[in-house]
């Protein structure tokens, strides 16, 4: 009998959806891989596809354009991608942009982004690190100054998901200089015809080679007071500590995803394979390997869907989602490491899906937060 990596959270419906994401993987993501590894970007019109489809902001009330779901279908879209190894449109980071101004946006920039978002005619991408800040956001050094009704920003980010392709920015700066945390504002920055505002390279990875992660550069960008998130300044590091438990516990599925993707991968590869006269799989060390990695994504897969359920059900707290995205984030390295090794010299082939895993999994333990600030989190609630 196979291993069923069943979700407790899925229903009906959402397999119903899961299909529609699945062939949105294998239809269009699928066959525009290699292009999109070589380029480093997907290009726009994947977005709007996926837009059509139903496929983005698809937590979001309809009533702003969204799907009206909650998150279980924003991660049903996510496992299908990333248990291909399709990295290359961070959805995820595009729906939490969404949910930062569907949380703290004003009436009208819900109204204004929301449904274009949704569409996929903006990709959001959102610039908090910077050459010297990382995980110290109070430490960085981009600055908005007021002046008359607009803000001019000027400052640089790197490690932008979504950078080179974005339409809408939302841009974690320093309105007032003199305060740190209360001194941050989270800014609107529409891309197109932004003057002053410049993508640099898209960033050469270790992994996720078609996700144009990105260098950002404002000189004396101008937006308009109203493009303050939420419409009052000083509210943009309490804005981005609120949404932490979504965007850490993604992190986490699409952990689980991967892990899945490669170890159903390894299982059909050590099938196939022949060493001294049978299968990979008749082989003591192999099957003994599978089991341990079988064994480890069912016990991720039952404490990430208590969390799934936790988190629709708005009781999922920073201390938890942050346990979920270091235990997920740290075995999905061992994990993938592990199928690897079991596929041998192919495994070192990026034309191998276990090979291109193998890259992408290391990211997951930098952003959103690194291993060792998930550990100050769970600390602190100790």
């Amino acid at each position: 009998m196979a291993i069923d990596f069943r979700r407790s959270w899925s229903d009906a419906d959402l397999e119903m959806y899961r299909d529609t994401a699945a062939r949105f993987a294998d239809e269009v993501a699928q066959p525009n891989e290699e292009h999109s590894r070589k380029r480093g970007h997907v290009g726009h019109e994947i977005w709007r596809r996926a837009g059509e489809l139903g496929l983005l902001c698809a937590d979001i009330p309809d009533e702003y354009g969204g799907g009206g779901g909650d998150a279980r279908h924003e991660f049903v879209f996510y496992e299908e991608m990333f248990k291909r190894s399709l990295s290359g449109m961070n959805v995820s980071v595009h729906s939490i942009v969404a949910h930062y101004l569907f949380n703290h946006g004003t009436a009208e920039q819900k109204r204004h982004y929301l449904p274009r978002m949704a569409r996929g005619e903006l990709v959001g991408a959102i610039a908090m690190t910077e050459p010297g800040a990382g995980s110290d956001l109070q430490a960085i050094r981009t600055r908005a100054e007021k002046q008359g009704g607009k803000y001019l920003i000027n400052g640089s980010k790197t490690f932008i998901s979504n950078g080179y392709l974005a339409g809408l920015v939302l841009v974690v700066c320093k309105t007032d200089p003199n305060e740190r945390a209360r001194g941050i504002s989270i800014l609107i920055v529409e891309t197109k015809d932004a003057a002053g505002y410049r993508v640099g390279r898209v960033l050469d990875k270790v992994g996720m080679k078609a996700q144009d992660t990105s260098e950002l550069f404002f000189d004396a960008v101008s937006v308009p007071e109203a493009n303050i998130l939420g419409g009052v300044p000083g509210q943009g590091f309490f804005q981005l500590m609120g949404d932490l438990p979504y965007e850490r516990l993604a992190i986490a599925v699409i952990g689980m995803a991967a892990m899945e993707g490669a170890y159903q991968a390894t299982l059909d590869y050590t099938r196939e394979r022949k060493a001294f006269g049978k299968a990979l799989f008749e082989l003591q060390n192999t099957r003994f390997k599978l089991a341990e990695i079988a064994a480890q994504i069912q016990v991720g897969r039952a404490f990430t869907d208590r969390c799934v359920e936790q988190l629709v059900a708005g009781t999922l707290d920073a201390a938890t989602a942050s346990m979920a995205k270091l235990w997920v984030s740290e075995t999905q390295g061992r994990v993938i490491d592990e199928c690897l090794q079991l596929f041998g010299g192919y495994g070192y082939m990026n034309e191998y899906l276990v090979a291109r895993m193998w890259g992408d999994a290391r990211i997951q333990r930098i952003y959103g937060g690194t291993s060792e600030i998930m550990k100050e989190v769970i600390a602190r609630a100790l």
